[in-house]
């Protein structure tokens, strides 16, 4: 087994297509065709059935690619400590972030992270959801950092950031002289808020999540006029008036906007939410991606 036979049949795996895998390698198809047929015949057996255009790993074909895959995080982990062992002068690294919350942070982090590691690169991967499958599907990933998750045995965890999750309305809304005070932010009753309106994130969001959760605690069932994935739409379409939103605190800290809106613990205790970092169990971190996790805790 060589890398580039491994990749070879991972890749025509992932797209079940000859034609398709090849453009993503590169080569041509018959190319790819000759490596398949060459490995085939040293392994005296069919990796993959043929129906079509369609190829399907045979049960030799899916054992191949599980010691496939286990081959190549041992050869991604020694690359990676190879260049820790050359002092880190170039290298890369993978991360994938919530869609928005990279715009919140990752600014100041690569600002540090940068002057430590001029020559390491940096490859953002912005996800909508399902940071944690992408994670374990994705094998040159090496972190990944997102909101509550179910734990998974494959994965060790670090909490990054416990923070509020506030209620934001316009400023001159009239509830909005409903706070009552208390360190932090002022605190409302949701009850309040039955008969209004909301922008809200979808259900499979973090936040869109514990909007529901909230309401099912209060028994309040409020109208929702807009629900949207990107979570400065969302403060923009509060302050236009179409309805009050949940919002991570980080989020409004670092949200460049003209007017300030409202911002409200949610009852007198708040709501939080937990921003993680997840990698592999086993994984090899070199010495700049530990950095950069360090920097991110300091930086948010």
């Amino acid at each position: 087994m060589n890398v580039t036979e491994l990749n070879y049949v991972l890749c025509i795996a992932k797209h079940q297509n000859l034609t398709k895998a090849a453009q993503e390698l590169y080569i041509s198809q018959p190319t790819l065709t000759k490596h398949l047929q060459k490995l085939e015949r040293e392994m005296n057996g069919k990796l993959f059935s043929r129906s079509g255009n369609s190829y399907t790993p045979t049960y030799l074909g899916r054992r191949y690619m599980e010691y496939a895959k286990k081959i190549l995080e041992v050869n991604q982990d020694w690359e990676k400590e190879l260049q820790d062992l050359t002092l880190n002068k170039e290298g890369e690294l993978n991360i994938a972030f919530p869609l928005m919350r990279s715009s919140s942070m990752v600014p100041q982090i690569m600002q540090a992270f940068h002057e430590k590691y001029p020559g390491i690169k940096v490859n953002l991967l912005e996800e909508a959801y399902a940071i944690q499958e992408r994670l374990l599907l994705d094998d040159q990933l090496d972190f990944a950092i997102f909101n509550e998750a179910k734990p998974h045995p494959k994965l060790e965890y670090e909490t990054l950031l416990e923070e509020e999750v506030l209620l934001v309305m316009p400023a001159d809304h009239p509830m909005a002289s409903k706070g009552r005070e208390k360190e932090g932010y002022p605190w409302i009753d949701l009850k309040l808020l039955e008969e209004e309106p909301f922008v809200l994130h979808f259900p499979e969001q973090t936040t869109g999540q514990i909007a529901l959760e909230v309401f099912e605690r209060y028994k309040i069932q409020p109208p929702v006029s807009i629900r949207s994935r990107n979570t400065v739409t969302c403060v923009k379409l509060c302050q236009r008036g179409f309805g009050m939103c949940f919002v991570p605190e980080n989020y409004i800290k670092n949200l460049e906007l003209f007017k300030k809106p409202a911002c409200f613990s949610i009852g007198e205790k708040g709501i939080f939410s937990t921003l993680t970092i997840a990698y592999r169990k086993g994984a090899y971190l070199p010495a700049y991606a530990k950095d950069f996790i360090e920097i991110a805790r300091k930086s948010v």
